[in-house]
C-alpha cells in the first residue's frame, strides 16, 4: 500500500503538469476588460493538484499517512477477484452497447451487477433495471434530443419516436 501511495501520486503529478503545459497554451491570465482567459481555469486547477500531490508525497517521505505506514498489499485477493468481476462486466457492458444500444447493455448490466454480484431480490433487480434505461430514453432522447445508439434495438424505439419526438 505504501508504494501504491506514492506511484498514484507521482501519475497525479505528472498529469498535473501535462494539464498545466496544455492548458497554457490558451492565455492563462485574467485578460483586462474580459476576464480569465481560456486556459486560467485548467492551468490553475491543475497547479492546485500539483500541490496536493506534492504535500502527499512530503506526507509519505514523513509516514505521516496512515497508507504510508501500512505493510498490507494494496489489493487482497478478494479485491482482485471484484476487480475482475466488476472491470470484466463493464467491459462486456461497453460491447453491448455496440450491439443492443446503450438501452439494452444497460438493462442486462444492471442485472448482472445487481442479482449476480449484489445478491438483489429479482423483483427489485428487475425494477431497477427496466425503470433506470427507460427514464435514461425519456431523459436523454425525448427531454434532450441527444439520441443515444440504439444498436439492433432500434425498430423497438420507432414507435416511441413517432409519438414523442
Amino acid at each position: 500500500m505504501r508504494r501504491a501511495e506514492l506511484f498514484v501520486a507521482m501519475l497525479f503529478a505528472a498529469f498535473s503538469v501535462y494539464l498545466m503545459w496544455k492548458s497554457s497554451e490558451l492565455e492563462i491570465r485574467y485578460v483586462s476588460g474580459e476576464g480569465p482567459g481560456g486556459g486560467f481555469w485548467p492551468f490553475w486547477l491543475a497547479a492546485g493538484m500539483l500541490v496536493c500531490t506534492g504535500l502527499i508525497m512530503l506526507r509519505w517521505v514523513r509516514r505521516l499517512s496512515p497508507p504510508s505506514q501500512s505493510t498490507l498489499p494494496l489489493v487482497d485477493n478478494h479485491g482482485i477477484r471484484m476487480l475482475v468481476l466488476v472491470g470484466g462486466g463493464l467491459i462486456a457492458f461497453v460491447a453491448l452497447c455496440q450491439v443492443l444500444g446503450m438501452y439494452g447493455g444497460m438493462l442486462l448490466f444492471l442485472i448482472y451487477y445487481l442479482r449476480f454480484l449484489g445478491k438483489h431480490s429479482w423483483v427489485s433487480t428487475l425494477a431497477i433495471s427496466i425503470t433506470t434505461p427507460v427514464i435514461f430514453f425519456f431523459f436523454f432522447d425525448v427531454a434532450m434530443r441527444q439520441v443515444l445508439p440504439k444498436g439492433y434495438l432500434e425498430p423497438l424505439f420507432l414507435p416511441l419516436y413517432a409519438i414523442f419526438l
